[in-house]
């Protein structure tokens, strides 16, 4: 199944993109799926970002706003504020991720999802997400840019 995925090698790194989504600036993933949004963290985030120790994400019945507040991870390294990449109503959370946070890193595309959001204005909303390949350039320049920084 690698035929769905885009990836940038930067340096040792590779980050795979998931084809068939669209992505907020900051990384979070959106994926159609029967009128409703599967949102999550993208790969690049994840491993960017180090392990993930804990993930708290807006309970179900939370009205979101695009740009607002979904959620933090906390990693080893940092916490990650998520700002929605969709406005909509939170229909489900992961709650696999409560017992079993790593799996945002072990699969950040597929068991590590974060919330199904039943979407309210997806016209707008896709306006301000990249494609995959938009995201494939910013994810390659971010990474060159943190491999100088090293």
């Amino acid at each position: 199944m690698e035929a769905e995925y885009l990836h940038t090698t930067i340096d040792k790194f590779v980050f795979k993109i998931k084809a068939g989504c669209r992505y907020s600036e900051a990384g979070l993933w959106v994926q159609l799926e029967d009128g409703l949004a599967r949102v999550g963290v993208s790969d690049y985030v994840q491993q960017s970002s180090g392990d993930v120790a804990f993930a708290e994400i807006q309970p179900a019945g939370t009205e979101l706003e695009q740009e607002g507040y979904l959620g933090t991870i906390e990693t080893i390294k940092v916490a990650i504020t998520l700002l929605s990449p969709v406005s909509g109503l939170i229909q489900q959370v992961n709650e696999k991720l409560e017992s079993s946070p790593e799996l945002i890193n072990q699969d950040p595309y597929g068991q590590g999802w974060l919330a199904l959001i039943a979407l309210t204005d997806w016209e707008a909303d896709q306006a301000n997400l990249l494609g995959v390949e938009q995201y494939l350039a910013v994810v390659h320049s971010q990474a060159e840019d943190a491999a100088k920084r090293l």
